[in-house]
């Protein structure tokens, strides 16, 4: 039988955390991811968001085998599918995470609601409704065959790896516990963060589901540090670090599985020095994360950015988009950044133009080629990150084609 005592201790106690650095680590990102969101207009994060989610797709999917790329969910998403059978589950899966994240923030839950089993049990149910019969079916050792139910715990016992995980009966009870623990008011400032990070593990450690436990808690972390008050998730994306260093995470996680080594390794059944190292790893990641995207959006760097790509389309080296733009465009594009959008008048203005026609001509263009979009035709021009136009923008964001 496994108690709730076996999944102590909860967070590393002050000397440790003092130790690790896991308050200055917790400080520190919660005012750079601030920093980050006090930099951009809305609509600006926003977009980067609405881009991100690919992303997010796309590196968290990656840290379990799914290698579909970008362009390759791109495609999904406006219906072009690969012929291939499993790379279009594949695709079909990346779908899947990009539309939890478009609930999640849809929903806006308060940190009580994530931290609830029914919050787990949705996510892990909105991911896996629509997932064919292939991705959800898990074959066990023996050969036998079970099907993943959506937005149900697991009904069987699991091995994961060297780690044994509570038997089934277990699942349900040791969930609601940690959920209460961790949303109650022990943890207050920016011991939270670091307790929601020791979360992550502690929740993978019951291993709820028979399939897609990393996912869903991957998703719950970005759902519960934003909850939690952190800043600008989303913009700025955990499980692109995660995912760059794979082998280390998987190791970190496994390494917090470990029982207590010794009189000097805390007081509880698991290793207290293993759960600070893991918690010093993730909060260093997404701090490395935040400082990744900050210093992309630093207006002098995406000024020359953007420079960069018109002059690129001008000697032909941007793939997957012809046709030449004139230089007033790389301004265009630099101030519908800075504001968000920009108001039709004043970007027909900026295009120096002296004929009406080659003005809105150039505004066209932008248009057309996802640069700048609409809502309609008297609306402003919002900003926008096309797909030819990332790799210039946010340069090793994600692989290319």
């Amino acid at each position: 039988m496994t108690a709730f005592i076996d999944m102590t201790p909860f967070v590393p106690r002050e000397d440790s955390m003092l130790h690790y650095g896991l308050l200055d680590l917790a400080s520190s990102l919660n005012r750079e991811a601030a920093k980050l969101t006090g930099r951009l207009a809305d609509e600006t994060a926003e977009t980067i968001r609405q881009h991100m989610a690919v992303i997010n797709s796309y590196y968290s999917n990656l840290i379990e085998g799914n290698r579909t790329l970008p362009h390759q969910i791109r495609e999904a998403q406006r219906g072009d599918f690969s012929h291939d059978p499993v790379a279009r589950d594949y695709q079909l899966e990346s779908i899947a995470h990009i539309q939890v994240q478009d609930w999640i923030k849809a929903e806006n839950p308060d940190l009580n609601r994530v931290c609830s089993p029914e919050f787990l049990l949705d996510i892990h149910g909105h991911f896996y409704r629509d997932l064919p019969d292939s991705l959800r079916t898990m074959k066990s050792e023996n050969g036998s065959e079970s099907m993943v139910e959506p937005g149900r715990f697991r009904t069987q016992t699991v091995t994961v790896g060297q780690h044994k995980p509570p038997s089934a009966e277990h699942v349900s009870q040791l969930i609601a516990q940690a959920c209460e623990h961790y949303a109650g008011r022990l943890y207050a400032g920016d011991k939270r963060f670091v307790a929601l990070a020791c979360a992550h593990h502690r929740l993978l450690w019951i291993h709820p589901f028979l399939d897609g436990n990393g996912r869903v808690i991957r998703l719950w972390t970005d759902a519960a540090w934003r909850a939690a008050g952190l800043e600008s998730i989303g913009v700025w994306c955990l499980s692109r670090g995660l995912a760059k260093q794979s082998d280390i995470y998987k190791s970190k996680l496994a390494r917090a599985d470990f029982p207590r080594q010794g009189n000097q390794d805390g007081r509880g059944y698991l290793s207290e020095a293993e759960l600070a190292r893991f918690c010093q790893f993730m909060l260093e990641t997404a701090k490395d994360q935040v400082a990744y995207i900050s210093g992309l959006l630093d207006l002098g760097g995406m000024q020359k950015r953007i420079l960069s790509y018109v002059q690129a389309r001008n000697d032909g080296r941007v793939p997957g988009i012809d046709g030449d733009l004139k230089s007033e465009a790389a301004h265009i594009l630099f101030q519908a950044f800075i504001q968000g959008s920009l108001e039709r008048s004043t970007a027909l203005e900026m295009t120096g133009a002296s004929e009406s026609r080659t003005a809105r001509r150039l505004i066209k263009q932008l248009k057309d080629d996802g640069l700048l979009s609409e809502t309609s035709s008297r609306s402003p021009l919002k900003w926008e990150i096309p797909e030819h136009a990332e790799p210039f923008y946010f340069p090793q964001l994600a692989p290319g084609i």
